[in-house]
Order: C-alpha cells, then sequence, then structure tokens
C-alpha cells in the first residue's frame, strides 16, 4: 500500500514538473519573442542651438515679416516663430507623410530626418 502511495505521489510531483516545465517554457517563449521585437524608438528631443543652424530653408519664407509668396498660389506665408514645439513638429511630419499638402513644404520635409524636425521645431518654438 505505501509503495502505491509513494508512486502515485511521485507520479504527481513529475505531472507537475512537466506542467511548470511547459509553463516556463511557454513564458521562456513570450520572453524570448518580446526580446526579439524592435525596441520602441527613444524619444527625439529637439535642441534650439542645432535648429538654429538647419534652418535656412525655412528663414527664406517664414524669416520675412508679413510674406508672401506666389507658389502655388499667392499667399500669406505663416509665422512659425513662438509656435508650440509640438505643433511645428507634428506640421513638419505631416508633410513629410502627405498627410498636409503644400509644393514647397512637402520637398522640404521630405529631406528632414525626426532629428532635424525635433531640433526645427526646438529652434523656432523658442525663438522670440
Amino acid at each position: 500500500m505505501l509503495n502505491k502511495f509513494k508512486r502515485s505521489v511521485v507520479v504527481a510531483m513529475v505531472a507537475a514538473a512537466g506542467v511548470a516545465g511547459v509553463a516556463t517554457s511557454s513564458f521562456a517563449q513570450g520572453a524570448a519573442k518580446a526580446a526579439a521585437q524592435p525596441a520602441a524608438k527613444p524619444a527625439v528631443v529637439g535642441s534650439a542651438e542645432a535648429g538654429a543652424k538647419k534652418n535656412s530653408m525655412c528663414i527664406g519664407c517664414h524669416g520675412i515679416a508679413e510674406y508672401k509668396t506666389a507658389f502655388p498660389s499667392v499667399y500669406r506665408v505663416p509665422k512659425i516663430v513662438g509656435q508650440s514645439e509640438k505643433y511645428l513638429e507634428a506640421a513638419l511630419l505631416a508633410y513629410r507623410s502627405g498627410e498636409r499638402n503644400h509644393p514647397s513644404m512637402t520637398g522640404i520635409a521630405k529631406g528632414l530626418n525626426d532629428q532635424d524636425i525635433a531640433d526645427l521645431a526646438a529652434y523656432y518654438a523658442n525663438k522670440k
């Protein structure tokens, strides 16, 4: 009788270890998948100082008070000095992706990387 009891205890322990092994194996597989996924991009932090060195393509239109352009139609160029950094960044990203459409701005924005956009947004947001 005792042998049957010991045997059933051993069988139960082996079964429990098997279940734990499956759970551990499943957990390990999930962890491996999570580790294999690309890490989220670190947030890009803009530098107003760096933006001051990158604004040559902006100042020709946005640096002239009350400037109006004739391409693609006559319109007043918006003032961007002092605008919200988040707004400027979102606008440039939208031009770059094609969500916003303006021939000049789309062409300029497509040549900017995320760091350039963050730097220009920081520069114009902090400029007085």
